[in-house]
């Protein structure tokens, strides 16, 4: 007999589609209310009329509230999206995409959220959103945070303020410098995150890339064995995973290093490592900053990564990820993981 889950779907399944466009409007307006329609439909890539269709409806049945200033979601909207998210998970296949992805990664946890990076920016700051509420679950006094560069780890500290009422911890970057975008660097994110909650930071200003001669000169300076020591008793790891290409540029590599980077097949990078499509690391440069060894020993890992473009990068790196990691992902980037593993078989 079927589910009444099933039985609805067989009944109305126009109503799939319309509750997913729902529940994603609604959703964005928790997150970057108060806004307006426009903004919201841009960052929805809906049309401006669809959205104020939907949203005069949602203000009318008292899920939204809107001035001067932007809709923002009432308590009832609220209450509603946590009734919600599993129905629509799981009427969209996410949560059995969550379960199968889960499985051959060999993860903790993984968590899919509806929409693709690469097309719509809001996306990301979804990933943040989860990201973020699974850090303040996890966090404890006294617990010391490492948190990597990127955009993506930098929308979780967006999401994050003092009512995270994440206390006592230290928050450390967790590698150097790299590039030139000062934003977007571990040492940036990392003292954002620590604002935002009301903690202490630790940064690392060196390069993240060094020579030899430099690298075994820093390492005997007392403020990076301070570091060193905080990496090798980091409890909670936050980080990206990045395609090689991207983040040898972002190294300034010149074009002969990520020639030769191409020529060894690699994909993806995370913590120093260029992997290929196997996993087999055919790269490791020498860095001051947290290592995969350490990685795999630390308690709680929290890595976010998404857009389809990225999928063959993800997967090469979690053949070499450790198993305790709750990974973060949008359904793009999912459904082609998914494609290439079937292939695969």
């Amino acid at each position: 007999m079927p589910s009444l889950t099933e039985a609805q779907l067989k009944m109305l399944p126009e109503m799939s589609g319309l509750l997913q466009v729902r529940y994603r409007i609604l959703n964005m307006v928790q997150m970057l209310g108060p806004i307006g329609r426009r903004a919201l439909a841009d960052s929805l890539s809906l049309a401006e009329r669809e959205v104020r269709k939907e949203t005069d409806l949602m203000r009318e049945q008292g899920l939204i509230v809107a001035n001067r200033t932007g809709m923002s979601i009432s308590e009832a909207g609220i209450q509603i999206l946590d009734v919600l998210k599993p129905l629509v998970y799981e009427w969209s296949g996410i949560t059995d995409l969550e379960r199968q992805l889960q499985k051959h990664l060999r993860v903790k946890r993984m968590t899919i959220v509806d929409g693709n990076v690469d097309q719509e920016p809001s996306v990301k700051a979804m990933m943040g959103v989860e990201a973020a509420n699974l850090l303040k679950r996890e966090a404890k006094q006294g617990d010391i945070i490492a948190v990597t560069g990127g955009s993506t780890v930098a929308a979780v500290g967006e999401q994050l303020s003092t009512a995270s009422k994440i206390r006592g911890a230290t928050f450390i970057a967790a590698r150097g410098g790299m590039g030139v975008d000062v934003k977007m660097q571990a040492n940036t994110i990392a003292a954002e995150f620590a604002n935002n909650t009301g903690n202490e930071y630790r940064t690392l200003y060196l390069p993240e890339h060094l020579s030899e001669a430099a690298y075994n000169a820093m390492i005997h300076e007392p403020i990076v064995k301070d570091m060193l020591d905080l990496y090798d008793r980091t409890d909670i790891v936050v980080h990206g995973v990045g395609s090689a290409d991207e983040m040898a540029w972002r190294r300034n590599s010149t074009s002969d290093e990520v020639e030769k980077l191409r020529e060894h097949g690699a994909i993806g990078e995370a913590f120093g490592y260029y992997f290929d499509e196997t996993g087999k690391a055919v790269q490791r440069i020498r860095t001051v900053g947290l290592q995969l060894e350490q990685v795999k020993k630390c308690p709680t890992v929290i890595a976010l990564a998404g857009g389809a473009s990225k999928a063959k990068a993800i997967l090469a790196y979690f053949t070499n990820a450790p198993e305790q990691t709750n990974f973060i992902t949008d359904l793009s980037a999912a459904q082609e993981m998914l494609k290439i593993i079937r292939e695969e078989i």
